[in-house]
């Protein structure tokens, strides 16, 4: 990755003067949740060390506005090769980097992925939040230390209860990853309870922004609208348009995973925006900021749609806006506009290696 200094001098001016350096270990930390969380937390004066699996290819573009050699002594942030399916990796990096604070993001994500590989979506988000608590517990107990932990749960553990959702609401998952991501909830919970962790879950609503995977459903709609206006696309294939999800920012969700370790006891917290839309309301949208009929580009394709499908996700997040005093800053349409631009901005530098020759058009998505 590119040498960023500016960026991250900017990063260090907005830190507090005379904080405490506090240490985060992030699992996920390549992923949308991890990168906006380390800018979130840098700027709040952490060092912050993150789990990467090994690849022979590298990924952490999202990272690449941020990174400094971590040769270079003004680097806070620093990455570990490491697995959630590895339990001797995550013990060693415990032991080692002495975190104050543990955010577990790592997970294979993908609802519709985990129909594909439920073995494997269960071992990382369900048996690897059971490694990664142990790792912390036996680190407390053989320390004495206070290291709070976070465990990112979502939404669609509710799966078929009717909304509004909040934290007393039943669990009723309708995916692999969804069951799996319950499974980790109750460990995190027993955890808190058994061997007096401070171990929170945060339940997340759905939550999107630029740097959202292109295989989500938000992103694939908005990646397909830069290039359909720019002329590499004509056609975008979705699958049950009738979901309706509560969809908020990423950036405004990870302030709010922090200040649940921030608080003096730990528990558990529902983020929400407290609206839904359809994903036909989200085409309407975002077709409709660039002056497109989203019923001209879209087909749908019965591939995408889910063994079972969760119809209705919309939280109520008055417990985190009362305790926390956390709400989300970014509206459904802001963030639409937000996500519309950037991919507009890609689609057009596309645009040009793609009239120069450097890339073909037919190979995109």
């Amino acid at each position: 990755m590119a040498h960023k200094p500016t960026a991250f001098t900017d990063l260090v001016s907005m830190a507090p003067e005379n904080a405490p350096l506090k240490k985060a270990l992030i699992t996920g930390i390549t992923g949308q949740d991890g990168s906006y969380l380390t800018e979130f937390l840098l700027k709040k004066g952490y060092e912050v060390h993150g789990i990467i699996r090994r690849s022979s290819n590298f990924n952490t573009q999202r990272l690449e506005h941020i990174y400094i050699d971590p040769h270079n002594s003004s680097a806070r942030m620093k990455l570990h090769y490491g697995d959630l399916s590895d339990a001797s990796s995550l013990r060693k990096w415990v032991d080692t980097i002495c975190p104050d604070e543990v955010y577990n993001l790592g997970a294979q994500s993908h609802v519709g992925v985990s129909f594909e590989n439920p073995d494997y979506t269960a071992d990382v988000v369900a048996t690897g939040a059971l490694r990664l608590l142990e790792a912390v517990r036996i680190h407390v107990e053989s320390t004495g230390r206070l290291v709070k932990y976070y465990q990112a749960g979502s939404s669609e553990m509710y799966g078929a209860t009717p909304p509004p959702q909040d934290e007393t609401t039943v669990f009723h998952p309708r995916s692999p990853y969804a069951v799996a991501k319950v499974a980790a909830h109750f460990y995190t919970v027993n955890y808190r309870e058994a061997y007096g962790l401070f171990a929170c879950n945060g339940i997340l609503f759905n939550h999107e922004s630029p740097r959202r995977g292109e295989n989500f459903v938000t992103r694939k709609i908005t990646r397909a609208i830069g290039r359909i206006k720019i002329g590499l696309q004509k056609k975008l294939f979705l699958g049950n348009l009738k979901a309706s999800r509560d969809w908020g920012f990423a950036g405004d969700y990870v302030e709010g995973m922090w200040l649940m370790l921030q608080q003096d006891k730990p528990d558990d917290y529902v983020l929400a925006t407290e609206n839904s839309y359809t994903v036909e309301e989200f085409l309407e949208e975002a077709f409709g900021y660039v002056g497109l009929n989203w019923k001209d580009h879209v087909e749908i394709d019965p591939r995408y749609f889910r063994p079972s499908e969760v119809d209705n996700l919309r939280g109520s997040a008055q417990k985190a806006r009362e305790l926390l005093g956390w709400q989300p800053k970014v509206n459904f349409k802001q963030l639409v506009a937000m996500m519309v631009d950037s991919d507009l901005e890609r689609a057009k530098r596309e645009k040009v290696l793609v009239d120069n020759g450097y890339i073909d058009s037919h190979q995109q998505p």
